[in-house]
């Protein structure tokens, strides 16, 4: 049974091996999509570059940013819950850590750089990620 569902926003940055960028938020156990809950007026667009800064401390271009879906899942820390994702893309940019390192701030425990070849058999990804956004990363055509 759903009890409620919530709106997110998250972006993909994939380095120069094709590695996505995940990150697993303290107190959970799956890695999801950089991103979070859009507030009150906020765009899902300002939301995704806001939560970017927050989670890893980047800095996106929104010129850059482009809309590559918006999706429902089971959430992966809320039982019960259902998330709808506006799921964007934004090139590579590099953190302010030694060697342009991503560094994990806020509420975030773990990075994670999955290899899409990587993601099956892994019980650790959100399903919003796993189930949605990684199959349209993969063939654009198969999901819609």
């Amino acid at each position: 049974m759903t009890i409620g569902s919530f709106v997110v926003a998250a972006v993909v940055l994939t380095d120069e091996h094709g590695r996505i960028v995940l990150v697993r938020k303290r107190g959970t156990s799956r890695f999801m999509l950089p991103g979070g809950k859009i507030e009150p007026g906020e765009e899902p667009e300002a939301c995704a570059i806001r939560e970017a800064a927050e989670e890893l401390g980047v800095t996106l271009d929104p010129e850059r940013l482009a809309l590559l879906g918006v999706w429902e899942a089971p959430a992966a820390n809320e039982p019960d819950h259902r998330v709808r994702g506006h799921i964007y893309l934004h090139p590579w940019v590099a953190g302010t850590g030694e060697g342009g390192e991503l560094c994990p701030s806020g509420e975030i425990d773990a990075i994670l750089r999955l290899h899409p070849d990587e993601a099956g058999g892994r019980n650790d990804l959100a399903p919003l990620f796993e189930f949605r956004v990684l199959p349209a990363l993969i063939d654009p055509e198969v999901v819609g």
